[in-house]
């Protein structure tokens, strides 16, 4: 079973993005579950989701402790919380940033989703919207397949800007 946390603020997407990995991952064949922890619902608090893909059926639906993947989508978390809190030896990061973390003992990407989401107008309420440029992230690192994370995008939105955030963060990704 392979265990993904992500680390997000409420309005940037993180729920949703946490749905779209299990729906990627789904279209190629897989199970998963996705489910978000939050506190107080408000435009910016730290959210944390929870998703586990498999290829047998998944019976867990607690809080993952252990992850394999870390995903953080705004960086200012990382000053609030241990995001790589129980990440596995050799487990894996993607941080939404326009340069590398230094963290060597894990497995380490990088893109700038948040000049993605800007350059394209995924943008509400003044907030960019992360969710489906870093579906095209994690797609490129191996996750599931492109054609997947397109599938699932264009599964749940129809406007072809999120299709192009993503096709854009897919190509954007560096490995540090």
């Amino acid at each position: 079973m392979y265990e993904i946390r992500l680390h997000s603020r409420g309005g940037q997407g993180g729920i949703t993005a946490a749905k779209l990995i299990a729906l990627a991952a789904f279209r190629d064949g897989r199970h998963a579950t996705a489910f978000p922890f939050y506190g107080a619902e408000r435009r910016g608090a730290p959210v944390v989701s929870f998703i586990r893909i498999d290829d047998n059926p998944i019976k867990i639906y607690s809080q993952i402790k252990k992850p394999d993947l870390i995903v953080v989508l705004d960086p200012s978390i990382m000053e609030l919380v241990d995001v790589f809190d129980g990440l596995k030896d050799g487990g894996t990061v993607l941080i939404n940033s326009q340069k590398p973390a230094d963290i060597p003992q894990y497995k380490s990407y990088y893109v700038d989703l948040t000049d993605i989401a800007l350059k394209v107008g995924l943008i509400v309420a003044g907030t960019p919207i992360l969710n489906t440029p870093v579906v095209g992230a994690l797609a490129k690192i191996g996750l599931f397949s492109r054609e997947s994370a397109q599938s699932a995008i264009e599964e749940m939105f129809t406007d072809p800007r999120n299709t192009q955030a993503a096709m854009l963060a897919f190509d954007e990704v560096k490995h540090e």
